[in-house]
């Protein structure tokens, strides 16, 4: 028998202003019905962990893409990311990265393939001094500072092209994925 791999589902664009919301219960059962094992929700954002035979991420986000629109009738876009990457995401920070929550807000920003994170980091704005930016383990790093929130260009991410191949988790999110990820493994 074939060893199951580890992996998180990214959705992006659920539960959010009252637009396509999916209870994770909900959530859960399809991915079952998928033929996905070890599958569990986290937050109502849309993480989803779950075992497969499958090792390709493009074939699972796919498969997982067609399903859910079908399911719940909307346009689903997901990132899928493996135990592996996650571990690197987590573990291999910029430096100082996820360190100073008193002083930066933390986000990473997840990639959707074909996107690089190279290709994403030559598209987005930061602001000097409030915004810092790095690509790196296929994602991108986004820290600002909170004296200037208001200030920052994070927002402006939105009005790119590539936006609907992104989706951000914050910092305390993403670690907790995965320790998630490490617990059902």
């Amino acid at each position: 028998m074939k060893t199951k791999n580890q992996f998180l589902a990214l959705l992006r664009g659920i539960n959010v202003g009252g637009n396509n919301i999916i209870k994770m219960a909900d959530l859960k059962a399809c991915f079952e019905t998928m033929g996905f094992a070890n599958v569990s929700t986290y937050i109502q954002s849309g993480n989803v962990i779950f075992s497969s035979e499958e090792v390709n991420t493009i074939a699972l986000e796919e498969k997982i893409e067609k399903v859910l629109s079908e399911t719940f009738n909307y346009q689903s876009r997901v990132v899928v990311v493996s135990q592996e990457q996650m571990k690197a995401v987590v573990e291999q920070t910029p430096e100082d990265f996820g360190l100073h929550p008193g002083t930066f807000r933390y986000d990473v920003v997840f990639l959707k393939q074909p996107l690089t994170s190279e290709n994403a980091f030559d598209q987005i704005v930061a602001r000097k001094e409030v915004d810092f930016v790095y690509a790196q383990n296929g994602v991108i790093y986004f820290s600002r500072t909170i004296a200037n929130l208001s200030k920052s260009y994070l927002s402006k991410i939105i009005a790119l092209p590539i936006y609907k191949s992104m989706t951000i988790r914050n910092w305390n999110t993403t670690s907790k994925l995965l320790v998630l990820m490490d617990k059902d493994a």
